[in-house]
């Protein structure tokens, strides 16, 4: 007799003993590798969010080690009037502080000039032919500073085509070209040429370059350095910017002012107002320490270290309680020693700064590793004392302390970055960890394997014992039918 499914033959309920026996095998072996796979996969979750907090106190680390961000000085100008924005200023963090009065009796400006009116053999108006026949070429230039370009002119080219084509040229170093209308015959149309090349010497000059007689009203000289026989006025040359500096006075070919007070640079924005005998009021400008600036980049420090500390605590930490859960990293080493790297570093001294360490700057590590302005008085004042003390009488080396070749930043940064690097700490970890998930994946695929041939045998084992019921059963059927 054939038995094609378990229990068919002896009627026995074969096929719920297997999948018992089954579920029996497989219950503990599965549960164990959930649990690892549960395991691997929160501290790859929490190695990542470790580095992740980490590079975010790094990002603090960098911007702390800014050229000048620890050191930079605040300027404030004082006007005579709220309606003056005479000038502004941008010092350098080496800048010294001190208070300087200033005022502007003159704007650097580029030169202007204009065609003469029509009367006096100028334009009529904008649509005046400039070049009746051939071409020639106007060269602008200034000879101060080299700076030069060329315009070629057509025969029939319009006062108001030239003017695009002096606009439009791909060479030209800021000079702009306009059409005023006078609206009288005897006035007609001027094109006016103003150029952004400022202070002193630096003319422009329109150089008649082919000497083409119909383009001497356009230009100041002929090729050969002649002065122009015909039109072309001159209206104003370039000057420099005038200012006194506590009644010094001092000239820059711009409007910008650099190194004449060390280390500041000054922009002038617009004439400074008088008095009623015609004399400048003089605006204040101010060099001082950027103290609010420092302070909110220490605060800043503190709070993304907490930041980082709270975090660490949490994935490292025990549940205080058998309702709380141990953290993903709970004991973990790696965790212990960064941290304790940490505080090693944020109680060194520095020997190249003054101030030594951040106990003199007010920055203390309580005893639960957070930072914190401290509050407590040692007799060297609190935190928050200490902290203004170091602003007043040692502000640049704050600078110092943090960003020195051994500072308590360049230490932190090149402590994290064994961490958080290519090929660093917390890497290798993660590729310890995908080993872990891969060797799992195949220890998965075996025991299914195992769990299939299990079956096998325990479905051969049982076929056999139902084929054995079932001769067993026949023949008592066909003992007692013979008794019966």
């Amino acid at each position: 007799m054939s038995i094609q499914s378990l229990g068919v033959g002896s009627g026995l309920d074969l096929e719920s003993l297997v999948q018992g026996l089954l579920e029996a095998e497989r219950a503990p072996k599965a549960a164990r590798l959930d649990e690892r796979d549960e395991t691997i996969n929160s501290e790859i979750s929490a190695i990542g969010q470790v580095k992740s907090k980490i590079s975010e106190f790094e990002e603090i680390l960098e911007d702390l080690q800014q050229e000048g961000d620890l050191s930079s000085r605040e300027p404030t100008i004082v006007n005579p009037s709220e309606d003056n924005d005479v000038l502004s200023a941008t010092p350098t963090d080496a800048a010294l502080p001190g208070t300087y009065n200033i005022a502007v009796t003159q704007l650097a400006s580029g030169s202007r000039i204009e065609t003469a009116s029509a009367a006096d053999g100028g334009f009529t108006d904008r649509n005046d032919e400039v070049l009746a026949s051939g071409t020639a070429d106007l060269t602008f230039k200034i000879d101060n500073t080299g700076d030069e370009f060329s315009i070629t002119v057509e025969a029939g080219m319009t006062l108001a085509e030239l003017r695009e084509a002096i606009n439009n040229s791909d060479d030209n170093f800021g000079v702009k070209a306009n059409i005023i209308n006078t609206g009288t015959d005897e006035g007609g149309a001027k094109l006016v040429f103003t150029s952004d090349v400022t202070g002193a010497g630096n003319d422009l000059q329109i150089v008649n370059t082919n000497d083409a007689p119909e383009l001497a009203r356009l230009t100041t000289e002929t090729s050969t350095g002649a002065a122009s026989n015909l039109s072309i006025e001159e209206k104003n040359i370039a000057k420099n910017a005038i200012a006194s500096v506590d009644g010094i006075e001092v000239q820059s070919d711009s409007n910008k002012f650099d190194e004449t007070i060390q280390s500041v640079r000054f922009d002038v924005n617009e004439l400074s107002e008088t008095d009623t005998n015609g004399d400048p009021i003089a605006s204040r400008l101010t060099i001082g320490f950027d103290e609010e600036n420092l302070k909110e980049k220490i605060n800043e420090f503190v709070d993304k270290f907490n930041e980082l500390r709270e975090e660490l605590d949490s994935l490292s930490g025990y549940g205080s309680s058998e309702l709380e859960n141990d953290g993903a990293l709970a004991g973990d080493s790696m965790i212990r020693g960064f941290q304790s790297g940490l505080a090693s570093i944020l109680s060194s001294t520095v020997s190249d700064s003054s101030l030594g360490s951040l106990f003199a700057l007010g920055i203390e590590l309580t005893s639960d590793g957070e930072l914190e302005i401290g509050t407590s008085d040692y007799g060297l004042g609190t935190g928050t004392s200490r902290l203004d003390a170091a602003l007043e009488d040692n502000f640049d080396d704050i600078d110092t302390l943090f960003n020195s070749e051994n500072g308590i930043v360049s230490k932190l940064l090149e402590f994290t970055e064994q961490y958080t690097k290519s090929k660093g700490v917390l890497s290798t970890r993660e590729d310890s960890l995908d080993d872990q998930v891969n060797s799992l994946s195949t220890d998965r695929e075996n025991f299914e394997i195992r769990m299939i041939s299990y079956e096998q045998t325990l479905r051969d084992r049982y076929i056999s014992l139902d084929s054995t019921v079932a001769r067993l059963n026949q023949s008592s059927s066909a003992l007692f039918a013979m008794i019966g």
